[in-house]
């Protein structure tokens, strides 16, 4: 997983059992903290990276850009990241640019919820959802 350091920009590779975990910024030693935001998946590749290689939650939004639940609920999802920023890692995957992943998860609903842990798929749910909600459910 690439990440970007917030003091000089430069992108660092994090392996996806390190996600939550402060590194240090390979070019200026700047902490490098948890992603306290969700995490935009653009291949398939990366995604079965960190899902299998998390140590600790995995949370997937399956969502498509024209899809109001979908922005409705955005909030929450990035208030639930900043949260559980060190106990959970939260993905974002657009449907219509990684459409092998909906598929595979028979995702046919939007905005779909799935969580993870020790790279298995635990539970699924489609429809928006509140922050306490999905913090309940990402925590159950």
């Amino acid at each position: 997983m690439i990440r970007t350091c917030p003091t000089c920009q430069q992108r660092n590779r994090v392996p996806a059992a390190r996600l939550t975990d402060t590194g240090r910024c390979g070019k200026c030693q700047s902490a490098l903290p948890p992603p306290a935001e969700p995490l935009e998946i653009e291949d398939v590749a990366t995604f079965d990276e960190v899902v299998a290689g998390a140590k600790v939650p995995v949370v997937v939004d399956f969502w498509a850009e024209w899809c109001g639940p979908c922005k409705m609920m955005a909030p929450a999802l990035s208030k639930a990241a900043a949260d559980l920023a060190s106990k959970a890692v939260v993905l974002k995957v657009n449907t219509e640019r990684v459409p092998a992943l909906a598929a595979r998860y028979d995702v046919r609903a939007i905005p779909n919820l799935a969580l993870f842990r020790d790279g298995a798929l635990v539970r699924q749910r489609a429809g928006a959802i509140g922050h306490r909600e999905l913090t309940d459910w990402i925590t159950a």
